[in-house]
C-alpha cells in the first residue's frame, strides 16, 4: 500500500470471510479505513444436479493464506494487528472422522440434494415445532435436512462420522485447535434452540445425532487465546494472535451497514437477494416464512432470502437480449447500463406488465422450490424496456413480500441500507425506495460482511462497548426517498403481484 491510511501504530482488526467461492481478509481500523485487502478464489463443485460442494481443505488453505497476507501487509503499512474476527456463509455441513479429517465435501447452502427430506419435514408437526424453536426454515439448505439425507442415502458415512461441523468450525479447529461453534452459525443449522442457546433435543432426535457429535456453542464475541503453534509457523502468523469466533455472514452484513436497531433493515441484491432486520428478542415466524438467527447474546437477525436477484437481469442479457448486449459491448458500453437506461424510460408499473422472477424456484417468504417464472399482461404496447423494468420490479416486489411478512413479528422497518452491485445504479435505488415506500441509504463501504466481522471483533476486544456503538461509525451516502406517485402505483402492483404469485 503506497500511502498508509492512518498514523503508524494504528490498531486494526482483520475481518476474515469464508464465502461460497472466495476467502477474503480485510484489515480495518476503528474508522473503517482499509489497511490491507486480500482475496483468493476457490471452486464451487456441482458434480450432479442439486449438488453444490466445496473441498474443505482447499477452503481452509485459502482462508489461512489470505489471513497471513493481510496481517503481513497491514503490519508493513504500519498498523498494529489486534486480532482477527471470522465470518462464514451459513448452512455448510461436513462429516469428520476420529482424527478430525473430513469424510465428505462441505455441502453448501446452495446444495439442494435434501429437497425430499425438507419437504417431508414441512409436513411433520414435530418438525414444524422444531423450526419455531430454532428459527431456521425447513428447507434443503439447512444442516438438519442434510443430516437426514446422509442418514437415508449415505448410511456408511453417517455411521462413521464422529462429528458434524461447518466449514468455519473446521477452520477454527485448524487455526486454534478449538472445537467450538459460534451461536450465529449454530442458529442457522436448524439444530440450535434460540432461547435456550444450546442444541435442541427435539432437532437432534429428528436428525439422528447427539450433542457430542456437534461443537460446543459459544458467544459470537468469544476470544480464543491464540493460534495452534504448528499452524502459526506454517502460515507465518504470530502465535499470540487473538481470534474472535465471529458470526454468520448475513448477520454480520447488518452490523457492517449499521443496521443493528429495529427501525433499519439491510437489503442486499447480488445474484440472489435478502432483507434482514435486527431485533432484541429471539422471536420466530409462526408461519415459517422468515429466519431468525443470532448476532450477539442480545441481538438477533430476522429476515428472508430470495433466490432470484441479479441473476434475472443476467438471464435477460444472456438468453433474451443477446443482440443488445453484443451491440453495447461493441460500442464500449456495459450492457447493464444500456438495459437500465431503457428501463428508466418506462413508467412505474411497466404499463401493466408483471414479471414473476422465479427462474430458480423461490425461497422467502413462500419457500417453493417448484415456483416458476412468468410474464403476465403482455400486449403489443410493451417493448424491451418494459420487459427489463418489469423484471427489476419483480425482484423488488419479491423483496417487499419478505418485508411484509415481517409484520407477523410486529417488525416494520422505517429505512433501509442497501448493499450489493445494484447500488451503483441510481434507477435500482430509486425503484427500491418507491417499491418499499421507505428511504434507502447506501453505506460508504460496499463490503458489509467483512467490515461487520471486524467491527464485532473490535467489540470483543474492547475498542467499542457494544455493537450499536460500532454500528454508529458506519457512514451512509446517496439517500433516496420514495416518489409519492410511484409508491402509490407500486402499492397496487404489489397486490397484483402477490395474487399472481399465489396461483
Amino acid at each position: 500500500m503506497p500511502h498508509p491510511p492512518g498514523p503508524s501504530g494504528t490498531p486494526v482488526v482483520v475481518g476474515l470471510d469464508l464465502g461460497t467461492t472466495t476467502a477474503k481478509a480485510v484489515a480495518y481500523d476503528e474508522q473503517s479505513r482499509v489497511w490491507a485487502d486480500v482475496s483468493r478464489e476457490y471452486q464451487l463443485h456441482t458434480p450432479q444436479p442439486g449438488y453444490a460442494e466445496q473441498e474443505p481443505d482447499t477452503v481452509c488453505d485459502a482462508a489461512l493464506g489470505v489471513l497471513s497476507l493481510a496481517v503481513g501487509r497491514a503490519r508493513a503499512a504500519g498498523a498494529s494487528v489486534n486480532g482477527v474476527a471470522l465470518s462464514a456463509a451459513m448452512h455448510s455441513l461436513l462429516a469428520l472422522d476420529a482424527h478430525g479429517a473430513p469424510l465428505t465435501p462441505a455441502l453448501t447452502y446452495a446444495d439442494s440434494r435434501a429437497a425430499a427430506q425438507a419437504s417431508r419435514l414441512r409436513g411433520d408437526p414435530t418438525a414444524i415445532q422444531v423450526g419455531r424453536r430454532t428459527g431456521t426454515p425447513l428447507h434443503p439448505m439447512s444442516p438438519l435436512a442434510k443430516l437426514l439425507w446422509f442418514r437415508e442415502h449415505d448410511r456408511d458415512t453417517f455411521d462413521r462420522a464422529i462429528s458434524w461441523v461447518s466449514l468455519k468450525e473446521l477452520l477454527l479447529r485448524r487455526l486454534c485447535g478449538e472445537t467450538v461453534v459460534d451461536a450465529s452459525v449454530a442458529s442457522a443449522s436448524g439444530l440450535f434452540n434460540l432461547r435456550e442457546r444450546g442444541w435442541d433435543a427435539g432437532a437432534l432426535r429428528l436428525a439422528g445425532v447427539d450433542a457430542g457429535q456437534l461443537s460446543r456453542p459459544v458467544a459470537t464475541t468469544t476470544v480464543l487465546a491464540g493460534l495452534d503453534p504448528g499452524e502459526a509457523r506454517r502460515c507465518d502468523l504470530p502465535a499470540d494472535l487473538r481470534v474472535v469466533v465471529g458470526a454468520a455472514d448475513g448477520c454480520l452484513a447488518n452490523l457492517g451497514v449499521g443496521a443493528t436497531v429495529n427501525g433499519i433493515a439491510a437489503c442486499t441484491i447480488g445474484t440472489s437477494g435478502a432483507v434482514r432486520v435486527a431485533t432484541t428478542t429471539p422471536d420466530t415466524d409462526p408461519h415459517g416464512r422468515l429466519f431468525t438467527y443470532a448476532l450477539t447474546d442480545d441481538r438477533w437477525i430476522v429476515g428472508g432470502p430470495i433466490s432470484n436477484g441479479g441473476l434475472v437481469l443476467r438471464w435477460l442479457r444472456d438468453a433474451v437480449l443477446t443482440d443488445l448486449a453484443e451491440t453495447a459491448r461493441d460500442a464500449g458500453e456495459e450492457p447493464y447500463e444500456r438495459m437500465t437506461a431503457m428501463a428508466a424510460a418506462v413508467p412505474a408499473g411497466s404499463e401493466g406488465l408483471l414479471f414473476l422472477p422465479y427462474l430458480t424456484g423461490e425461497r422467502a417468504p413462500d419457500w417453493s422450490a417448484s415456483a416458476r417464472g412468468a410474464l403476465l399482461g403482455l400486449t403489443l404496447r410493451h417493448g424491451r424496456g418494459h420487459l427489463i423494468r418489469s423484471a427489476m420490479e419483480g425482484v423488488l416486489l419479491q423483496l417487499r413480500a419478505v418485508v411484509e411478512a415481517m409484520g407477523a413479528l410486529q417488525i416494520s422497518p422505517s429505512a433501509f441500507r442497501a448493499t450489493g452491485g445494484f447500488t451503483e445504479s441510481p434507477l435500482w435505488l430509486q425503484m427500491m425506495a418507491d417499491v418499499f415506500g421507505r428511504e434507502i441509504g447506501v453505506p460508504d463501504r460496499a463490503e458489509g460482511t467483512g467490515l461487520g466481522a471486524a467491527l464485532l471483533g473490535m467489540v470483543a476486544l474492547g475498542t467499542f462497548s457494544d455493537i450499536d456503538e460500532a454500528a454508529a461509525t458506519v457512514t451512509v451516502r446517496d439517500g433516496r426517498r420514495p416518489d409519492r406517485r410511484a409508491a402509490e402505483v407500486y402499492d397496487a402492483v404489489f397486490e397484483a403481484f402477490r395474487a399472481s404469485s399465489a396461483r
